[in-house]
């Protein structure tokens, strides 16, 4: 008999890739898309489709018990920043008493993505229910390791590698962000609370011109609960508009969105592709 499993589901295509792995493992999605960010479309893969907001933790415990979930995974993109320093964005989500609570007590002093992660599971273990691993349904998506597409790996390349993989693990694991960029043996631009595109624009505006590598992973502890960071066909396109030459990401990971369509476009664009 298939079981009953919530999917709190932001912007992108990861949230289609949780729910078709979840329908391919015999489950059945109770999807609670964010209003005005999820794809609609999702809705045919739903069992149940009950929208909420963003910032209404309140609404997520209803809705997951009326649906009899006791598990949730949530994935997709949400604007962080926005919601974290913009307050008429944090009002026009309309954040009920939950959401309050946990945003002026627990996170009032470290909103970094790792505590909002713990403080979000905890109401809800609070409330019965199990906020789970991101990567339960969808493990085949994770990059392998190696060359995965584009140009082989020369001299100068490995250089590059032995230099900014370490240096990109160092930032993971400190919480700060996932990404980088490194030009020669300079760190070029990093990642922090303004994603990783904006960051690909910021580094081939700094490159002027000159090849670049972005470097992306996971902390070494990361809490798989939260989103794992992924790369699509788009983070390829737009490295290769800003100059860069070389992805390099975290085996293990880091999710490939459309694996097939990333590879393609590596080949096409001429970036190397390497899971490090």
């Amino acid at each position: 008999m298939s079981r009953r499993i919530g999917l709190l589901a932001g912007a992108g295509v990861l949230p289609r890739l949780v729910a078709e792995g979840m329908r391919d493992r015999n489950l059945q999605p109770v999807i609670l898309p964010f209003r005005g960010i999820a794809d609609p479309d999702l809705r045919s893969l739903a069992e149940e489709w009950r929208p909420v907001g963003a910032m209404q933790l309140g609404s997520w415990i209803r809705q997951l018990r009326r649906g009899q979930c006791d598990q949730v995974v949530m994935v997709g993109k949400v604007d962080r920043a926005k919601l974290a320093h913009n307050p008429l964005a944090q009002l026009r989500e309309r954040p009920d008493w939950r959401a309050l609570r946990l945003w002026y007590r627990d996170l009032r002093r470290d909103r970094r993505t790792g505590n909002l992660v713990r403080a979000l599971a905890q109401e809800l273990s609070n409330a019965g229910i199990e906020l789970m691993d991101s990567t339960t349904h969808i493990s085949e998506h994770l990059a392998p390791q190696g060359l995965l597409a584009g140009p082989q790996v020369d001299a100068h390349t490995e250089r590059q590698l032995a230099f900014g993989a370490p240096l990109v693990q160092s930032l993971a694991d400190s919480d700060v962000g996932q990404s980088l960029a490194v030009l020669g043996s300079d760190v070029l631009a990093v990642e922090a609370i303004e994603g990783t595109d904006a960051m690909i624009d910021r580094a081939g505006a700094l490159a002027k011109g000159r090849s670049w590598t972005l470097f992306k992973t996971s902390a070494t502890n990361h809490d798989r609960r939260g989103d794992v960071p992924v790369i699509g066909p788009q983070t390829i396109a737009r490295v290769a508009q800003n100059g860069g030459k070389t992805v390099a990401i975290g085996a293990g990971r880091v999710i490939l969105l459309e694996a097939e369509k990333v590879r393609s476009e590596a080949e096409r664009l001429g970036v190397r592709l390497w899971g490090f």
